[in-house]
């Protein structure tokens, strides 16, 4: 019994090992790095004067959802001043396209050719879909954006083909409906038959299949409530340099060294103990950041460093606990249970009342401050698993299996 329970806490250290090695390389490949350390995209977009907060608040979330459709990862969307709103994209590589993609509104109808009629507009789309059509003989209208309506478009749409159809014979220019976006005549079609299933095609421009996307992206968003104009655009580099981001690098590891030793110092057996749980609680955090595709910035690193510290006074406590057990003549079974139990209510006050602090931060904060939150309260939460389950497992096993006999494997010298 006693050697299965020592077996029990070699084959996790084990794994825990072989977990580090294995996935320190994946987690490298897959970090999404922020503006400020791989560069990116910054754009300024500005609405008239006298725009409506409303409205402004409108425009970022659409664009926020036109970001997420070029798969950008956590971008910053922030309102500045009244009439002005900032969007870094980190890690964007054609900065053009992104560009018309977010600044423009997106407003399309179809027009009836013959009578300047709009049939139906934008508010009337159900869903839209780039797709390549294979059996195209012009190379432009190879890739297309397929577009459904509603109920209500569908019918408007299935009423002007019949008349159409009905009123000019086949071959005839006006019997064509126009599809317009931006005030902008995409394309022209001759309605060949008419059209009663809510559905239709955009074809015509489209040089590649990211072009046909990026409208179906701006179509599927919604046209933005106000006129935005690009102010200012830059393509901007890492703000912190290679070396920079080495020395940072390099002083973390210092840093968590320093910890390291220091919990030995003092705690002896458990400071290994925890220095193990602090392994694995970097190991569970930098994999559910990998997990969620959180941007990596500085405020995330931060924030990742605050919440190892929080990790260690969990640690701390529980040690403190047991030792005041131990001083008070319990055994170490015993002392071990009863420091686990009395040091839970305290670090749970702890960490609930941080946690509200960073529900209120990603409640009310964006970009950076809402990254900021988000990894301390994942940090938190991984935090207390580590220090209540990991670090009970080992030392009860190591407890259980006859490892640990004496109050001096916890730093307290008792007379018998």
């Amino acid at each position: 019994m006693q050697r299965s329970r020592i077996a029990a806490v070699v084959a996790v250290i084990l794994a825990i090992a072989v977990a580090v090695v294995a996935l320190i390389p994946v987690y490298q490949s897959h970090a999404n790095l922020g503006l400020d350390l791989q560069g990116g995209v910054l754009i300024r977009l500005e609405a008239p004067e006298g725009t409506s907060n409303e409205d402004m608040l409108g425009a970022i979330s659409i664009i926020n959802n036109r970001i997420n459709g070029l798969g950008v990862s956590e971008p910053d969307v922030r309102l500045e001043g009244s009439n002005r709103i900032a969007v870094e994209l980190p890690g964007v590589k054609d900065p053009e396209e992104a560009v018309r993609t977010i600044g423009t509104t997106a407003k399309m109808s179809f027009v009836r050719v013959d009578n300047g009629e709009v049939v139906v507009d934008g508010s009337h789309l159900k869903d839209a879909q780039a797709m390549t059509d294979d059996q195209a003989t012009d190379p432009n209208r190879r890739f297309v954006v397929s577009i459904t309506f509603d109920d209500e478009g569908a019918e408007a749409f299935k009423k002007a083909t019949q008349d159409l159809v009905s009123k000019y014979s086949e071959g005839d220019q006006k019997r064509a409906i126009a599809i317009v976006l931006d005030d902008k005549v995409i394309s022209a079609p001759t309605i060949q038959s008419a059209i009663t299933n809510g559905q239709a095609q955009i074809s015509g421009g489209f040089s590649s299949m990211e072009e046909a996307s990026n409208l179906a992206v701006q179509l599927n968003s919604g046209a933005l409530p106000v006129d935005l104009k690009i102010v200012e655009q830059n393509t901007v580099g890492a703000q912190l340099g290679p070396d920079a981001i080495a020395q940072s690098l390099n002083a973390a590891i210092i840093g968590c060294i320093i910890l390291a030793l220091f919990l030995l110092a003092i705690y002896r057996g458990p400071g290994l103990v925890a220095d193990i749980s602090l392994v694995l609680y970097a190991l569970l955090l930098a994999g559910a950041l990998i997990l969620i595709r959180s941007t990596i910035t500085l405020q995330v690193i931060a924030a990742f460093l605050l919440s190892i510290g929080m990790a260690v006074d969990a640690n701390i406590l529980i040690y403190e606990r047991i030792r005041e057990e131990l001083r008070a003549g319990k055994s170490v079974r015993v002392a071990t249970d009863s420091g686990f139990k009395k040091a839970l209510a305290t670090i749970l006050d702890a960490n609930v009342t941080t946690l509200i602090a960073t529900f209120v931060l990603m409640a009310l904060g964006t970009g950076s401050v809402r990254g900021f939150a988000i990894t301390l309260a994942i940090g938190i939460v991984i935090s207390l698993f580590t220090a209540i389950t990991f670090t009970r497992f080992i030392l009860k096993n190591l407890v259980l299996g006859g490892v640990i006999k004496t109050p001096r494997f916890y730093g307290v010298r008792r007379e018998d």
